[in-house]
């Protein structure tokens, strides 16, 4: 019996942090793999409750884009400017740099976090839980600190 709840453990917790990678796989590739991709800055005029959006100068003069949006967060408020780096074929931005690229790690360091209970507690690897909280709980506080 204990090897089935230990299999199940295992199985949440994976499908957890699987799913919290997949998450931000979505915002991260744009800031990891930056490359090649359309760069500017947003200097932000309108927000509403899920995106901001405002006037994009591209470092590349000649790019047409002049407007662009942006996930909402709590860095992006009016008349900020914003390192950007912009989504393939969209006119959709993420936000570069450091800030950026922890902002995109945000859901994998949530679901770390939440799979560190049942490690500990289902699968009884307290040290790997502790681990695995403690890179969560990094993540989310290095972002909040980046942003």
């Amino acid at each position: 019996m204990t090897h089935v709840r230990t299999a199940a453990m295992a199985l949440v917790a994976l499908l957890l942090v699987v799913a919290g990678a997949w998450a931000s796989w979505n915002s991260a590739q744009h800031v990891l793999l930056a490359k090649g991709r359309e760069h500017g800055t947003l200097t932000v005029t309108d927000c509403t409750d899920e995106t901001c959006s405002g006037r994009y100068v591209p470092e590349d003069p000649s790019s047409t884009r002049r407007t662009l949006s942006i996930a909402r967060s709590v860095a992006a408020e009016k008349g900020v400017t914003i390192p950007v780096v912009v989504k393939p074929g969209t006119d959709e931005g993420v936000r570069t740099g450091w800030g950026g690229g922890l902002h995109a790690w945000l859901p994998l360091g949530g679901a770390l976090l939440l799979a560190a209970p049942l490690v500990g507690g289902g699968m009884r690897l307290s040290r790997t839980a502790w681990s695995l909280a403690g890179v969560g709980g990094a993540v989310l506080v290095a972002a909040f600190f980046a942003l």
